[in-house]
């Protein structure tokens, strides 16, 4: 009886202990950021001290140092199909530190008793940084001075693929993508004002995404999450990229599938990005005010899917089946744009005349997303087997892939560049060619093509990085410029159904 007693008081002991600890940020009063090497020490410390936490090293930087996943589960991870699985990654970008810094605040929470039943419902990985070396010397890019937030369509960096074949491992129904944001530029201080939000919250906004999924976000999460921020006295607004008032319009950030947010949503995922507001040192000032706001924000995230988790079940489920079924919406939009629907946006934001805080009108606000150009829905794509940057691409991006088998059953068609024409795709130009299709007789291949059927989990990302005139394709990055030459066949193919 005694031993059973002294047994009990060790684990009380040990749970205190638990809840007491102390990051290595809090332990510097937010002086400091946590060192790569201090967020190793520290996870690992969190998960002997709780059965419901395992941490798995999914990968490494270019610099070699690992990247973790905080796995918090009431079992096995993964395994209980009627859990809603959460995904909340943080720092892609090393000059923000606050989402790690909030993430480590958020783990050592979780492990508290009194959370416990938030995992009733949940499964939730936490991956506290995706870009640790950035992160040590406070710089934005990673090891190879590549944005990884700009790679998740090329996944040519380690950490991006780590973290896309992390999500490939276990299909989270929910992620978010914690970032920060600067309101400190000249082209605003000219203006006399700042952007002042502590935390903005953005849903996808591709087109191509599930219509029940993109409602849900935009009228049931992000209002809920504005108001758990509110209620906690952090202000917010929507993710809105975009210049001072009259010097240009604002958005409801992008539609691109190249960051994290995106190629996860692509995939029928209620997916979001969180963007606290940096200091204006872009490192430690307010340190301590930006990582609870932070934390704040993704424990919301947490109570939202503990209360909707088999509404969400149920909607990503339906929508990755239509995927997987081949009974997705036929015509995806490969070019889109942003435009106004008549309503202004007041936004909250800081005057320097009088040193407080105000709203001002955003006229040019263009919150809705228009496609220009749809195509239909191949059955699949035929890659010829010359092109090894194409299928080394589809294997980064675990594609399924088969040797091709000619078919009367799926005509081929190929598209001609007739010219090369431009289209601005959110203040930049990139190429718009100008095509004509032809069907071709299937008997002329065989062998020399791979195909890449589109009936799968990644096929609206297949169909919007393999079309000549997507504006999301592979084709408008440098190294695959060399597929559109003008006055030649399109070398990657159409299979299409009768």
């Amino acid at each position: 009886m005694q031993k059973l007693i002294i047994l009990i008081l060790i684990l009380h002991l040990g749970n205190l202990f638990a809840q007491e600890k102390q990051n290595p940020a809090e332990k510097s009063h937010f002086t400091k950021v946590t060192s790569y090497q201090e967020l190793s020490n520290f996870v690992h410390d969190l998960d002997k001290d709780s059965e419901l936490l395992g941490i798995e090293t999914i990968g490494q930087s270019v610099q070699g140092n690992n990247l973790y996943a905080l796995k918090f589960s009431s079992g096995k991870f993964g395994s209980d199909p009627s859990k809603l699985l959460v995904l909340i990654f943080a720092q892609q970008h090393g000059n923000e530190q606050s989402g790690k810094e909030g993430v480590l605040l958020l783990a050592r929470e979780l492990i508290k008793p009194e959370n416990n039943y938030l995992f009733d419902r949940i499964d939730l990985a936490l991956i506290p940084q995706v870009n640790p070396d950035g992160s040590e010397v406070n710089k934005r890019r990673n090891g190879n001075e590549v944005d990884l937030n700009r790679n998740h369509l090329l996944l040519t960096e380690p950490e991006t693929l780590a973290l896309q074949r992390f999500f490939d491992k276990y299909l989270f129904e929910v992620s978010m993508d914690v970032h920060e944001y600067s309101p400190y530029g000249e082209e605003w201080e000219k203006t006399g004002f700042r952007k002042n939000s502590q935390v903005t919250l953005g849903a996808t906004t591709n087109l191509n995404v599930a219509q029940e999924l993109r409602d849900f976000s935009n009228k049931q999460a992000l209002p809920y999450l504005f108001d758990y921020l509110n209620n906690h006295l952090y202000s917010t607004s929507i993710y809105c990229p975009g210049d001072p008032p009259g010097e240009g319009y604002t958005r409801h950030s992008t539609f691109d599938i190249n960051d994290g947010r995106q190629s996860i949503g692509i995939q029928n995922t209620l997916s979001f990005i969180q963007e606290g507001m940096n200091g204006s040192d872009n490192y430690t000032e307010n340190l301590e005010t930006r990582s609870i706001s932070q934390m704040t924000g993704m424990r919301g995230l947490l109570e939202l899917a503990h209360a909707n988790h088999q509404r969400i079940l149920q909607m990503v489920n339906e929508g990755r089946n239509k995927l997987i079924d081949g009974k997705n919406n036929k015509h995806i939009s490969i070019q889109s744009e942003h435009i106004q629907n008549g309503t202004s946006l007041w936004l909250p934001v800081y005057a320097y005349a009088t040193g407080r805080d105000t709203i001002v009108e955003i006229k040019d606000y263009r919150p809705v997303v228009r496609s220009l150009n749809d195509v239909e829905m191949p059955f699949g794509y035929l890659i010829p087997d010359s092109l090894q940057d194409i299928l080394a691409w589809a294997e980064r991006q675990d594609l399924i892939k088969v040797p091709y088998i000619p078919n009367q059953k799926y005509p081929i068609e190929q598209y001609s560049i007739i010219s090369l024409g431009s289209i601005d795709f959110e203040g930049d130009t990139i190429a718009d060619p100008q095509t004509e299709i032809h069907h071709l007789d299937d008997r002329a291949f065989g062998a020399n093509y791979t195909l890449i059927p589109t009936n799968q989990l990644k096929g609206n990302m297949i169909v919007l990085a393999l079309e000549p005139k997507s504006m999301l394709g592979l084709v408008t990055y440098d190294q695959f410029k060399y597929l559109l030459q003008e006055g030649k066949p399109f070398p990657i193919l159409r299979l299409v159904e009768k």
